[in-house]
């Protein structure tokens, strides 16, 4: 075969000959954009790798089964896929036992970084409150719908699947967080 191979054609290797050229393909190809995107949700370096390597480990074991459509038909995209992989492992792993103490490790060495990001600029702005530190006392369940709904823009059937709860949960934990937000920062 000439040329590039598709996602799904690599998936499909993968699932079904254990190609491992078709694997270190799919690494290439996504595990720098989803070491960024997960960064973004989390500032320790040593659990986002850690994340990235279980995500890629669970497609290569085969724990984690690729559709090329979804139930109502529509092409499947494997970015979102491997996203709702990964997303979900890195809740997982903030969950985990010393989660909290290891993410206001992560969170304190982002606030003493020399240059802030464009999140960092934007709450170091807000006038009213501290919203940044009510952020970070949201745990993690709850800033993990906020940060699907709110900053990824994902409806709430989408945050669900991404976050492998029930919609009524994630509404549920969406109407806490902004009522815990509402009181801390009256």
């Amino acid at each position: 075969m000439s040329g590039t191979r598709s996602d799904g054609e690599l998936l499909r290797a993968i699932a079904a000959d254990a190609d491992r050229r078709a694997f270190e393909e799919l690494y290439r190809r996504y595990a720098p954009w989803l070491t960024a995107r997960l960064r973004g949700r989390c500032a320790d370096p040593s659990v986002v790798d850690d994340v990235v390597q279980e995500t890629f480990l669970a497609v290569w074991r085969g724990t984690a089964r690729y559709r090329e459509t979804t139930e109502d038909g529509v092409n499947a995209d494997a970015a979102g896929w491997l996203w709702r992989i990964g997303s979900r492992r890195l809740v997982d792993a903030l969950r985990g036992d010393g989660a909290r103490g290891r993410l206001r490790q992560a969170l304190a060495r982002l606030r003493h970084r020399d240059e802030a990001s464009a999140e960092e600029r934007v709450l170091a702005g807000v006038e009213h409150g501290d919203l940044a530190g009510a952020l970070v006392r949201l745990s993690p369940e709850l800033r993990a719908v906020l940060q699907a709904t709110v900053i990824d823009g994902l409806t709430t059937r989408e945050a669900a699947v991404l976050l492998g709860i029930p919609p009524g949960t994630v509404k549920t934990r969406a109407m806490r967080a902004r009522k815990q937000l509402r009181e801390e920062l009256a």
